[in-house]
């Protein structure tokens, strides 16, 4: 299981909820589930919408953190993440500070998701 906490000013409080490990709903589908405010539009990856910035929490070294092609021309786009961040979570796991919550897949690590 992972502990997803949202954060935003939108929001009376953080709020923390769980996400089973092994599941393939996207972040967006955890908050919608949770009725958490996360903004969207399209919901395939295409209008940047729902971007936000993911902070893993665990101590574990973070497992592959795939980029869709969309998350990697629309947040380069907006200048939210470089192409370096986009190498080195291709080569070396590491994530990239800004993902899209509709295609973003939440894994087994605690994060932090602030929008």
């Amino acid at each position: 299981m992972a502990n997803v906490t949202f954060s935003s000013p939108r929001m009376k409080k953080d709020l923390t909820v769980y996400a089973v490990a092994g599941d393939t709903r996207t972040l967006l589908a955890v908050a919608k589930a949770n009725n958490i405010p996360v903004d969207f539009e399209c919901e395939n990856g295409e209008c940047g919408s729902c971007q936000l910035k993911v902070t893993v929490l665990s101590d574990k070294t973070p497992i592959g953190v795939a980029l869709t092609e969309k998350e990697k021309t629309v947040l380069r786009f907006a200048g939210k993440i470089t192409q370096q961040q986009i190498e080195d979570a291709e080569t070396k796991d590491l994530p990239p500070p800004w993902r899209l919550a509709c295609q973003f897949v939440v894994r087994s690590e605690d994060i932090l998701v602030e929008f």
